[in-house]
């Protein structure tokens, strides 16, 4: 994740640009627009295909797809590293690249790799970040630093040089960067890159706060359990473009529960259940499932059994968030930690 001091790290500016309909730009309802938004590179290669994009402001937004499915081209192109082959994007109800001047200093964002001066240490690198920053107060910059570190918990490394930083260590440097300032947006790709289970969690805590302050948050990865256990609203993206955007709660609420049934009798038990009404009835060796719908699973046992057919094992089998992106988008995910 790649700080950058010269825009998206500035804070915002006192009196924000009026919308057209006279309201400022810190109160629009979706902080993150894009229409059409398209990347082609060199040789006819398509990375991001005419996506649509709303994040709701407030939210803890996931962006989520496999590795190399366009994640990072499409977080460049909303901050303006990169420009768009068609389509548009709107940052705080402000056009972009146009506004950015404007907008930019009102959104952290921490893009790739983490990199610092690695002969400074970790404070020293805050400072520099922030003496880029052409609108802060040099006269808080050491407080403002302490307070950084101290929230991403290298208040104790803030003065060992970021050479003998480990990943995780300069993942949160990283982030710290981002939090000199306060930010109405935070766009983060990858945040919790090379950290161990205890400093995902300390992430994960930290964004949490930072949302709760009313920082809208837009993190993109490639890791599902971030995503179940962090975010509100989530977009799957595959192969360049947007499969499935929606909160949260929707996603788990269509996740259907299976009836499974183990049975030395599989062929009977598919024809039983069929026949009771059961949809999408699926027989794989001695495992039988279907799609239950409302019926009562009292009366599905009982009449299996009056079918003769003998039950080793027989329930309700719950998805998981990973098999619903899996469908949407054909690819497995890292839902390790």
């Amino acid at each position: 994740m790649t700080p950058d001091p010269t825009g998206a790290g500035n804070p915002a500016p006192s009196n924000p640009e009026p919308m057209p309909d006279g309201s400022n730009v810190g109160e629009v309802e979706m902080p993150v627009v894009t229409r059409g938004l398209t990347k082609r590179f060199r040789g006819g290669q398509v990375a991001v295909d005419a996506i649509d994009l709303e994040v709701p402001a407030g939210s803890i937004f996931g962006f989520l797809g496999p590795n190399g499915s366009g994640k990072t081209t499409t977080i460049r192109m909303l901050l303006g590293l990169i420009t768009p082959t068609s389509g548009s994007v709107q940052l705080l109800g402000q056009p972009m690249p146009k506004a950015q001047l404007s907008v930019l200093p009102r959104v952290g964002a921490l893009v790739e790799g983490p990199a610092f001066y690695p002969f400074w240490t970790g404070q020293a690198n805050l400072l520099r970040f922030d003496a880029a920053d052409r609108t802060a107060d040099p006269r808080t910059r050491k407080a403002r630093a302490g307070e950084a570190l101290e929230r991403v918990g290298l208040s104790n490394a803030s003065g060992k040089k970021v050479r003998a930083y480990s990943l995780g260590m300069r993942q949160r440097l990283a982030i710290a960067v981002a939090l000199m300032q306060r930010r109405e947006l935070l766009v983060l790709d990858e945040p919790t890159n090379g950290l161990d289970p205890q400093g995902t969690r300390e992430v994960r805590h930290l964004i949490r706060d930072l949302a709760g302050d009313g920082t809208t948050i837009f993190t993109s990865t490639h890791l599902l359990a971030e995503v179940e256990q962090l975010c509100t609203h989530a977009a799957v993206m595959s192969r360049g473009r947007i499969v499935r955007q929606s909160t949260m709660a929707d996603l788990r609420s269509e996740l259907r529960p299976r009836l499974v049934v183990r049975t030395p009798d599989p062929q009977q038990a598919e024809k039983t259940l069929a026949s009771l009404g059961l949809t999408d009835v699926r027989r794989q060796d001695d495992v039988v499932d279907g799609d239950p719908g409302e019926l009562p699973i009292d009366k599905l046992a009982a009449a299996l059994v009056a079918a003769d057919v003998r039950i080793h094992a027989f329930g309700l089998q719950h998805p998981s968030l990973e098999d619903a992106f899996v469908a949407l988008t054909g690819e497995g995910f890292d839902v390790a930690e």
